[in-house]
């Protein structure tokens, strides 16, 4: 057993909940393997499980391409992303309607 365990969070949060689990991991573990051992859906049972297993991931703010092929180096601190309650480019495009039809401007 010559390989070396290394040190790494992972973090996810809600608007009212947040949780960073630090985890002892051996050498080769990839960022998708990381959040599996986190165990996740247990700290946050109103979220579906398959929520964890299929998000995005990301290194220190960083989206990972490829989070099942990842390897993580010592300290790395993963993070698991939420899927978006609304697309960003349709909020803005309901912004500017409700601003170009507002009767004050």
């Amino acid at each position: 057993m010559g390989a070396e365990a290394l040190t790494v969070e992972v973090a996810f949060a809600l608007p009212s909940k947040q949780r960073i689990v630090a985890l002892r991991v051996p050498e080769g573990t990839t960022a998708r393997q990381a959040v599996a051992l986190a165990d996740l859906p247990t700290l946050f049972p109103d979220v579906p499980g398959e929520t964890f297993a299929q998000a995005p991931l990301g290194i220190f703010g960083k989206a990972l391409r490829e989070p099942d092929t990842h390897l993580l180096r010592d300290g790395d601190r993963v993070e698991v992303y939420r899927p978006l309650a609304i697309d960003p480019k349709a909020a803005r495009l309901e912004r500017a309607k409700r601003q170009a039809s507002d009767p004050k401007r």
